[in-house]
């Protein structure tokens, strides 16, 4: 069997982007984002609680951040070393030149 080369109708289709779009959720004439259906699910008391606890549980990583991807070591290292070099650890004036 024959590998590699072309092969017709292979690959992604002319006029394609490649980037994946919002599919909108409609409900009672109102259309919505998956995440706008996933809070209004959460915060309607009307639901069943398990079905709001996974509500929350699934929308959380869309609204909150992570404790620590905020700022990793190579940030916190990076300003430390702009901390230290405040003060008397400064950088000084450049010299005065005369120009003729």
């Amino acid at each position: 069997m024959p590998r590699g080369g072309y092969r017709p109708g292979a690959g992604r289709p002319k006029g394609r982007t490649g980037k994946s779009k919002t599919i909108p959720i409609t409900t009672a004439g109102k259309t919505m984002t998956p995440l706008e259906f996933m809070l209004a699910v959460m915060r309607d008391p009307k639901q069943d609680r398990e079905l709001r606890a996974r509500m929350a549980i699934a929308a959380a990583p869309y609204i909150h951040a992570r404790a620590g991807e905020s700022a990793g070591k190579k940030q916190d290292k990076a300003d430390r070393a702009k901390a230290a070099g405040k003060g008397k650890f400064s950088q000084g004036k450049p010299p005065f030149k005369v120009v003729q």
